[in-house]
């Protein structure tokens, strides 16, 4: 097997494949595929992950399409769950849409302007970056549960407020870790 083309970074582009798959399910307001489809892509999210380490799969074309697979995926979520032609209950509030969309943005471009100006390329996920994208991908979820099933929608406020919160403070937390990165990258240089 070609070391591009591994079973983890197959999976990669399955979840790629069932994006307009998921946005289809949405258009045609099928909302218990839609669900279906956006759960096989979020499993898949963290069988790649766990194939690529267990089976050391690991490549460089993965560790760049992994983390795009996840922002396309959950940014067209967003975005379509957004539009009101798309749900059945109240849409996603934009605010809460903009902000996720927005702490990523941000943490790119901090990124890019950080490279380009001091060199430092070792930027790596934190804990709380991980724990922000398993809330969204479960708020998503309940979201479609309660499209699709009519259930529990009373709860979708609360959903919000805690995916809000978690992306404010793993943003904020990303700045702290980054920096504490360049100095570990600083002091080892200086050895």
């Amino acid at each position: 097997m070609s070391s591009v083309l591994t079973v983890a970074n197959l999976l990669t582009v399955l979840r790629l494949i069932l994006i307009p798959v998921f946005v289809t399910a949405l258009y045609y307001e099928r909302f218990v595929w839609a669900l279906a489809v956006f759960f096989i892509a979020a499993v898949t999210d963290g069988l790649d992950g766990l194939v690529a380490r267990s089976f050391n799969q690991k490549t460089q074309l993965g560790a760049i399409l992994d983390p795009m697979a996840d922002k396309l995926l959950l940014v067209t979520a967003f975005v379509i769950l957004s539009l009101p032609r798309f749900t059945l209950t109240d849409p996603i509030p934009f605010w809460l849409t903009a902000t996720a969309i927005s702490r990523d943005v941000f943490i790119v471009l901090a990124a890019l302007v950080i490279n380009m100006t001091t060199g430092f390329s070792r930027f790596r996920p934190s804990i709380p970056g991980k724990l922000n994208t398993f809330v969204q991908i479960v708020m998503i979820v309940f979201f479609l549960v309660a499209n699709a099933f009519h259930l529990l929608t009373q709860y979708l406020p609360i959903a919000y407020y805690v995916t809000l919160g978690m992306a404010v403070f793993s943003g904020l937390h990303y700045i702290l870790h980054v920096n504490k990165l360049m100095n570990e990258d600083q002091t080892e240089n200086r050895q």
